[in-house]
């Protein structure tokens, strides 16, 4: 039996090319710091890294920072700019602590920097979606406070898929002289990005999520925006990220993102036929008991969460494992309890909903035959089930 791979927000297959890459470095064991012949091999790699992700994201490339993953990335940023917004209130005798904005529906990597801010005597107002998940730009207007140092809204959600309107909010804040973040991990390699373009101070990114290595990640910081290092030792990325650098996952981090977006109006339009060609199949066999969760038309090309309503979650998934088939819930089992999702929490949907979402992602490798075998084995298991409940 063929085990087809349909999680690819959680993270996605290494591309061989990247592999490739990343062996091709083995001899390459040079601090990038040191100034003999092996370290200036290793900093030339490094900085023809940097150089093609800033053609590829429409940004200088003394704007990106190498970390080690998304949640370092949006770690730096929050961390970062409310630090730089604290220092200089106290530096102006102001006793009054600054304010962030953000959403419910964020990544934690997102919500938990904020949340330890918050405890730390930093104030939060968290703006909720709608019933789609997104979330809008009147909303985090009214959110908006004399103080409020930092906006952090997610480009795409890793959940249901939503879109949001990163382009008004960041012009909102722009206006307002507020710093702003968007946590870009899931957008990376499935959709166009200009940076310069985007009215944003921070963007992350994260390799695994776009076929590269796992432990690498990528923060891009505006030029001229404010903010302090998180982690501090060496001088290493400008002084901005203390640490050695990872030469070889740097070199095929670039070498995935450059396969993606070499082709990629080609890689979402088949992404697109093969999530909506499976959605039509459930719709068609499950009729008026499949409900999508999330926008229909403003979303990531690659996701795709559902409720299956005559199913629980937890049961469907397990079925799904055993007959082969890798997809994730909207929910996250925390001490042996199955919790639903925050984010579907957030959107305000029926129980029946949440108790019953599953999230189908797709990526490299995947094919229309894959996705309606995997359709087939999704109707082989409703019907099992129904067998039982029916006895």
């Amino acid at each position: 039996m063929e085990r087809i791979y349909l999680d690819h927000a959680a993270t996605t297959p290494l591309h061989p090319d990247a592999s490739d890459v990343m062996m091709r470095l083995a001899h390459i064991y040079g601090n990038p710091s040191s100034v003999h012949a092996s370290g200036r091999e290793a900093r030339a790699i490094i900085n023809q890294a940097r150089d093609r992700f800033a053609a590829m994201l429409g940004c200088s490339a003394q704007e990106l920072i190498f970390t080690s993953g998304g949640s370092e990335s949006n770690n730096t940023a929050i961390f970062g700019a409310a630090w730089a917004a604290w220092f200089k209130a106290k530096r102006d005798g102001s006793s009054i602590m600054p304010h962030i904005i953000t959403t419910t529906i964020e990544h934690h990597a997102v919500l938990h920097p904020i949340e330890q801010l918050e405890r730390l005597g930093f104030s939060v107002t968290r703006v909720e979606p709608d019933h789609e998940g997104q979330i809008s730009r009147d909303a985090v207007a009214a959110a908006i406070e004399p103080h409020t140092c930092l906006i952090s809204v997610m480009l795409g959600n890793n959940e249901v898929g939503t879109l949001q309107p990163i382009g008004a909010i960041g012009q909102l804040a722009r206006e307002r002289g507020i710093v702003m973040h968007t946590d870009a991990v899931q957008a990376l390699g499935t959709m166009e990005l200009n940076l310069h373009e985007l009215p944003i101070d921070f963007a992350s990114f994260s390799a695994h999520k776009v076929n590269g290595p796992k432990g690498i990640g990528l923060l891009y910081a505006r030029q001229g925006v404010q903010w302090e290092p998180l982690i501090h030792g060496g001088s290493q990325e400008r002084k901005r990220r203390a640490g050695t650098e990872n030469v070889a996952a740097i070199a095929g981090f670039v070498e995935a993102v450059q396969r993606s977006y070499s082709q990629l109006s080609d890689k979402r339009e088949e992404l697109i036929a093969i999530r909506d060609m499976f959605w039509e199949e459930l719709k068609q066999y499950f009729q008026d008991r499949v409900v999508l969760n999330g926008h229909p038309t403003e979303r990531l090309p690659h996701v795709l969460n559902v409720s299956l309503l005559d199913i629980p979650t937890e049961t469907m998934l397990m079925n799904l494992d055993m007959a082969g088939v890798m997809a994730a819930s909207g929910s996250a089992c925390t001490s042996g309890s199955l919790e639903v999702s925050h984010v579907l929490q957030a959107m305000k949907l029926e129980p029946e909903r949440m108790k019953t979402a599953v999230r189908f992602s797709f990526g490299l490798g995947n094919t229309k035959e894959q996705a309606h075998e995997a359709v087939e084995r999704i109707k082989g298991i409703a019907e099992r089930l129904r067998s039982r409940t029916n006895r």
